[in-house]
């Protein structure tokens, strides 16, 4: 008998924590009703609006320059980190020189060298142009006496062999200045080419602009073909967004469409300034480009979003300022049998002061705020 007594009170118990059970989509602390006033109080309506497409993309710099090495070489020194202001031809990186210091002393000396050749082939030019000079006196002297009988042909063919050596001679010397002015003039390009090589330890920036990236530290190899830095050398910012095939046609060079960039909870007019007439074969995507105005807070490599107006549907609407938001919950006060509750939803778009609800409430219910 005294069992039968227990049961029934366990049972009146759970029947009380039954009625008190929290309704779906009420939150704890709100469950019980509520008679609260509300400046503002209006139904939810349902209204046909634009659908978008959203084309996702990345912010990029207008025009960027990506800085490479022209040598293998150790970066010594870096001058400058993201976000620096730079002008053209200002050094940012310093490589080691010190074999490209050695090769071009090594040049130089070899121009010094072929010059002090050049300069002794001169010497004896002149000595050479002296004895043929001499040669050909005695040789012209030697015909006469010869014609007048008074020297032996030996003696004539003697002075003629000397004439005939001296004119060798000094033809000879002339293809060594030849070949001295030669060597000056290779000399010269290997002096040119080590200058050249030298100048390429001190990399410059081509043009004013803010470092975007640095993918180099001091100690590290710098090799031709390997990006050292990114200069954005413009302040103009755009989206770089991809667009499925079927949307291409809807996207008209020169119109504006908007942008929406979450990081700052912002939406931007864009202007589309080029269509690639590709697609990408693995995402049947093309690329969309769109100026972007000058925003602040906006930077390169940011995440964007591209609306593309496609066919109307329809959704409901509700003021913006009626949603609370607790974290990342989002929640209005909904009238229920002549009771207040709060709700929890899911927001989408904003369309001027409406805001669009995916989920949790109904047309026609009525909220307060």
């Amino acid at each position: 008998m005294k069992r039968h007594f227990l049961l029934i009170i366990l049972l009146l118990i759970l029947s009380a924590c039954d009625s008190d059970k929290i309704p779906p989509g009420v939150s704890q602390e709100n469950a019980l009703k509520q008679t609260t006033d509300f400046e503002n109080i209006v139904t939810v309506e349902q209204k046909e609006v634009p659908g978008m497409y959203e084309a996702v993309g990345t912010i990029r710099p207008l025009t960027e320059s990506v800085i490479e090495s022209q040598i293998n070489a150790q970066v010594l020194k870096v001058s400058c980190v993201p976000g620096t202001a730079v002008k053209k031809g200002q050094i940012l990186i310093k490589l080691d020189s010190r074999s490209l210091t050695a090769q071009l002393q090594q040049a130089k000396e070899g121009l010094s060298v072929a010059k002090n050749n050049l300069k002794q082939t001169y010497q004896s030019i002149n000595e050479a142009k002296a004895g043929l000079d001499q040669a050909a006196a005695a040789y012209n002297r030697t015909k006469k006496l010869f014609e007048k009988n008074i020297v032996t042909s030996q003696k004539l063919e003697i002075d003629k062999a000397g004439f005939l050596q001296a004119k060798a001679r000094l033809e000879k010397t002339q293809e060594a200045e030849h070949s001295a002015q030669a060597s000056i003039r290779q000399s010269q390009e290997i002096v040119k080419e080590a200058s050249i090589g030298f100048g390429y330890s001190n990399i410059k920036s081509p043009a004013a602009g803010v470092i975007a990236q640095r993918l180099i530290d001091p100690g590290d190899l710098a090799v031709p073909g390997k990006p050292l830095l990114i200069i954005q050398t413009s302040g103009a910012l755009r989206l770089e967004a991809n667009v499925r095939e079927g949307l291409i046609g809807k996207i008209i060079l020169g119109n504006e469409y908007e942008v929406q960039i979450k990081t700052i909870g912002k939406s931007v007019k864009s202007v589309i300034e080029e269509i690639v007439p590709y697609a990408d074969p693995a995402t049947r995507t093309f690329m969309v480009k769109a100026a972007l105005p000058k925003t602040p807070g906006v930077y390169p490599g940011m995440f964007g979003r591209l609306l593309i107006p496609v066919e109307t549907d329809k959704t409901l609407l509700i003021p913006k300022y009626a949603v609370i938001h607790v974290g990342q919950l989002e929640l209005v006060n909904v009238q229920k049998n002549k009771t207040w509750q709060r709700v929890y939803i899911k927001t989408g778009r904003i369309f001027g002061e409406k805001i669009e609800v995916l989920s949790g409430l109904s047309i026609n219910e009525t909220i307060g705020y």
